[in-house]
């Protein structure tokens, strides 16, 4: 008997004896283990914590544990119900295993562990099981660890959409930038999908935010204007060039390449230069990029003006001093109306109309690169899962991965 209770209280067992021990049919790879109650444990009732009068009932529970020398070990355990003078009968409170779980907490605790680092796929194959009882274990682990999110002493913050599947569904990501914790995640990136984050807020942390970085998503910009009047909205500037990118460099690309439809060669320049025309000038480091790159700027005049013109207006977000960056914006917003390139001189003016938010650059430098980086991880994680279908657990897997960098 004093043998049985050591093993199980070695074993991490608490309140139990070991009753029978031995191997099913199949052999070795799983090993079985009869956990009876100890009879002179102190019972506690799950609901309150306090001590109980006695045992109200036994059930038997078959439990999972951690593989014990390679074998799989399965607990049947003798689950006693208390009588409890406050709550009336309740399971009896375990410190190694929780109310009605079917898995002890040490597996759990190394299966969410596990599930940071690897597919859910995979941790089940690893523990055999299933891949629903992985799911769950760590979506329990996620939402008791990570709990509501702090948002006191928010001055800055930067949101942004991601995909979180075809066919359009979008989510939205709210970071505090200088840390780089994800502080909110919620599905859509319309007004009333981000009412949600600010109604998190609450008027007096709203009262206390600066500034918002952001795109020019109409949706952000409008709720933002509605729920912090005195925050400034900064456009960052991947947005914007990419912006550019797509209503302006494609445009004249594909216009570009309509116009000489009868030169085969040509048009097949013309339309396989779409990387050429996006990416940075300093970021091509082959010869024969920079050569053909050349050759296609020569030969096409408003591709040319829509390249020099993509360039220089990235300088908008150099400029620290607002006097300045304003002249390099009329100086840029000129040359883009006498360009006598329609999609430039298009993009300009709806440019103007964002102004302030560009402006607002020189005063509070934030921008949603952090953003890029963390939506490149989140697809990592996407990757890792083969998709997610629950999109609660989704949402957690995304802030559990950006906690926050200290300092």
């Amino acid at each position: 008997m004093a043998e049985s209770k050591f093993t199980a209280a070695f074993c991490g067992w608490e309140g139990y004896r070991l009753g029978t021990v031995g191997h099913p049919g199949d052999g070795p790879s799983n090993v079985l283990i009869e956990l009876l109650p100890d009879p002179d444990r102190v019972l506690i009732c799950s609901g309150c914590g306090g001590v109980a009068d006695g045992v109200h009932d036994v059930t038997e529970r078959w439990v999972r544990d951690l593989p014990m020398f390679d074998a799989q070990t399965h607990l049947l355990v003798h689950r006693c119900r208390v009588r409890c003078p406050r709550c009336g009968p309740k399971l009896e409170a375990l410190s190694w295993l929780s109310p009605h779980a079917r898995v002890t907490n040490r597996l759990a605790e190394s299966v969410a562990r596990l599930c940071k680092v690897m597919p859910i796929k995979h941790v089940a194959a690893y523990f055999d099981l299933g891949r629903d009882a992985v799911k769950a274990i760590d979506k329990a682990h996620l939402d008791r660890t990570l709990g509501e999110p702090d948002v006191d002493g928010l001055e800055q913050i930067a949101m942004d959409e991601i995909a979180i599947r075809k066919g359009h569904t979008y989510a939205t990501v709210v970071v505090e930038p200088k840390s780089r914790r994800v502080l909110w995640v919620g599905h859509g990136r319309g007004r009333e999908d981000v009412r949600t984050f600010y109604e998190l807020l609450g008027p007096e942390r709203c009262a206390k935010l600066k500034a918002i970085a952001m795109d020019m998503n109409p949706g952000y910009v409008e709720e933002a204007k509605a729920q912090c009047p005195q925050a400034e909205i900064v456009f960052d500037l991947f947005h914007v060039v990419a912006k550019y990118g797509h209503e302006v460099v494609d445009r004249v690309r594909v216009d570009a390449a309509n116009a000489v439809k009868h030169d085969k060669p040509r048009r097949k320049l013309i339309k396989g230069s779409r990387w050429l025309l996006l990416k940075n000038a300093v970021n091509l480091t082959k010869e024969e990029d920079r050569v053909k790159l050349g050759e296609l700027l020569k030969a096409n005049r408003p591709l040319m003006k829509a390249y020099v013109l993509k360039d220089d207006l990235k300088r908008l977000w150099e400029y620290r001093h607002t006097g300045y960056a304003k002249r390099c914006w009329r100086s840029w917003f000129g040359r883009a109306i006498a360009s006598g390139v329609e999609p430039i001189k298009r993009f300009a003016r709806k440019l103007k109309e964002h102004l302030p938010g560009i402006l607002s650059h020189c005063r509070y430098p934030l921008n949603t690169s952090v953003l890029e980086g963390i939506n490149n991880k989140i697809k990592v994680i996407k990757r890792m899962a083969y998709g997610f279908r629950d999109d609660a657990y989704f949402f957690l897997k995304i802030r559990s991965a950006f906690p926050g960098k200290a300092g």
